[in-house]
């Protein structure tokens, strides 16, 4: 039985007790900023610390938008936070948590991953693909700004050294066909068959033994996770990177176009970045 456990902006709903899914809904763009932190806190802390969970699913509610880029909006102040267990600012603390819980995360991707909804799917253990809807890309570097959610450590890792660099400096839009070939998601799926596949996994593996997924999951961490001093150094020059006046300027001809609003400028987000210096 479905026992769904609401919360403002991100929904967890308990499948089982061993296969949970976790919901973006927050309207109109699925932005995240530190008005989200607390949500998505309480969330990865229950990831971390039930005995029962062994799969979860993060998917989204938000037509066209999986999760984007960071509030833009939200005052500099409130972006600075109190670290969390890593050590790391709330946002890359929890994503290397995530990555390490002795949980399989999922990411289900239909709509825009851009920004931290990238570095979201690239911390989660699996990612997969609409081949028709899926949009992911690091936009920053195209308004002066660099990621800070931590995809320099994790995407050269996954795609190799020059495919990253075309990801993170092209900052242009990556669609599920070619993040598939790249590697950038496990699959590009045909967008009927995304959340039937995903389900299928998600039971399969939630049957299995919990310590056995556990330990084997540890022991492929070992091989490929980033240590956390280098997704550090990402936080620290996203914040910098901020408060540049290049930057800034920016930002503000995005904003001036429509960006943080629904409409092109968002779902068309890297035609417009590479317009920016034109």
């Amino acid at each position: 039985m479905k026992t769904p456990t609401p919360t403002r902006q991100i929904r967890l709903e308990r499948h089982s007790p061993s296969f949970w899914r976790v919901t973006f809904d927050i309207p109109p763009l699925n932005i995240f900023g530190p008005e989200t932190i607390p949500h998505l806190e309480k969330i990865i802390k229950s990831i971390e610390t039930d005995d029962d969970l062994k799969v979860v699913v993060f998917d989204s509610a938000i037509e066209g938008f999986f999760l984007t880029h960071y509030n833009f909006l939200a005052k500099l102040e409130e972006s600075v936070l109190p670290p969390g267990p890593t050590g790391l600012q709330p946002l890359p603390d929890m994503l290397a948590r995530l990555s390490r819980a002795p949980v399989v995360s999922i990411a289900s991707i239909r709509g825009r991953a851009t920004g931290v909804g990238s570095e979201l799917a690239l911390a989660s253990d699996m990612r997969f693909a609409s081949r028709e809807k899926a949009i992911l890309s690091q936009w920053e570097v195209g308004a002066g700004l660099v990621p800070g959610g931590g995809p320099m450590a994790r995407l050269p890792r996954l795609i190799g050294r020059g495919r990253a660099l075309e990801v993170l400096l092209g900052a242009d839009d990556i669609s599920g066909d070619l993040a598939e070939r790249y590697g950038y998601v496990n699959r590009a799926l045909p967008d009927s068959e995304l959340d039937g596949f995903v389900d299928a996994l998600a039971k399969r593996i939630s049957s299995f033994d919990k310590q056995a997924i556990a330990e084997t999951k540890q022991l492929v961490n070992v091989a490929s996770l980033p240590p956390d001093a280098e997704i550090a150094l990402e936080w620290d020059a996203f914040m910098a990177s901020v408060q540049r006046p290049a930057s800034q300027n920016r930002i503000k001809k995005l904003m001036d176009q429509g960006f943080h609003k629904p409409g092109d400028a968002e779902s068309r987000l890297g035609y417009y970045v590479g317009r920016l210096g034109a």
